[in-house]
């Protein structure tokens, strides 16, 4: 999905600008000509040359007024994302009033400010977690979210879609998968401090396929969410073209990185024991399953037909973690 930003207005209100996806997407707009304003919770926090408007903790009720001034689009980003090991006393609670509640009020407050699309970054956990028998996900997938995380983010989705229904704002839910780029977290870095520090990797005997998706590739997508016509009202998955196996992003992350991958054949079900006594089901789970999306939807709404891979955003993601005063770490 890509498009010429100039059918959008100047002004595009950002939330969660100051990460890694809402700063490749505010140097994607400014590069058009468009002006992304933050929205942060503390001064500050947003890329160089974006001007920010501080509101706080966008689920405490911030007073959204002044930050929607002349503004013709909303991009949502910051959320209260998924937690590998949630130690809040009630998940489900807090994931509702970050990532439903919270977006409702933006929303509410963008329609009374004459804002005229609502582009909403969801996530792949709100269709699922791994395709029964293999088979990709698409946008014609029936949700099924197996936690609170995607649970919330399916709720969002469909009260901004029904705000669609009513005409009242239009909107568009993007869905990306697990997006690589500098600055990334959860088991990229974590692959990447073993990687560098030599550890041998247990991970030589998965045999999975993923879909990864490059910040660069949903920086364009949010680009053409704000501006194309085709794409209000409707949702998509987001995913580069090439799905990787473990084993094989391990061997890339590490030629990225300049360092031998260290690949073991641990049977898979030892990893998944250790995962359980380990606390750590989740990241394991994620290291050895398949999750394929078919993300053709998007491109035929667009018209989009460029391939895709991954392997640019590995080697900046790489080039940033080697130098974390290139990515903020």
């Amino acid at each position: 999905m890509a498009a010429d930003l100039t059918r959008a207005a100047g002004r595009v209100l950002v939330t969660g600008a100051g990460g890694f996806v809402g700063r490749a997407f505010c140097a994607r707009a400014q590069a058009q000509g468009v002006v992304p304003v933050a929205a942060p919770r503390g001064p500050g926090r947003a890329p160089p040359g974006v001007p920010e408007i501080v509101v706080g903790d966008i689920a405490d009720a911030p007073d959204w007024r002044r930050a929607l001034e002349g503004v013709d689009a909303v991009v949502h980003l910051a959320a209260r994302v998924h937690v590998m090991q949630d130690r809040a006393s009630d998940p489900a609670g807090e994931y509702r009033r970050a990532n439903v509640e919270a977006t409702l009020r933006l929303a509410e407050a963008a329609i009374a400010a004459g804002v005229r699309r609502f582009v909403f970054a969801s996530s792949v956990k709100a269709v699922g977690e791994s395709p029964p028998r293999d088979v990709p996900f698409d946008d014609a997938t029936p949700p099924r979210p197996l936690d609170p995380y995607g649970a919330s983010k399916l709720e969002a989705e469909r009260a901004l879609l029904a705000l669609h229904a009513a005409r009242r704002i239009e909107v568009v839910v993007l869905r990306p998968v697990l997006v690589v780029g500098p600055g990334a977290r959860g088991n990229l870095e974590r692959l990447a401090r073993a990687l560098l520090a030599g550890v041998p990797l247990p991970l030589g005997a998965v045999d999975n396929r993923r879909s990864l998706l490059s910040v660069g590739h949903l920086a364009d997508a949010l680009a053409t969410a704000i501006a194309h016509p085709a794409v209000a009202g409707r949702g998509f998955l987001l995913a580069d073209d090439e799905p990787l196996s473990t084993p094989e992003l391990v061997r890339r992350l590490a030629r990225a990185l300049g360092r031998p991958a260290r690949l073991l054949p641990v049977p898979p079900w030892m990893l998944r024991a250790a995962g359980r006594l380990t606390g750590r089901v989740d990241a394991v789970d994620r290291l050895l399953s398949s999750l394929r999306v078919d993300a053709a939807g998007g491109r035929e709404a667009t018209g989009r037909s460029t391939q895709t891979t991954p392997d640019a955003a590995i080697a900046a993601f790489a080039a940033a973690f080697s130098d974390p005063r290139s990515s903020g770490r």
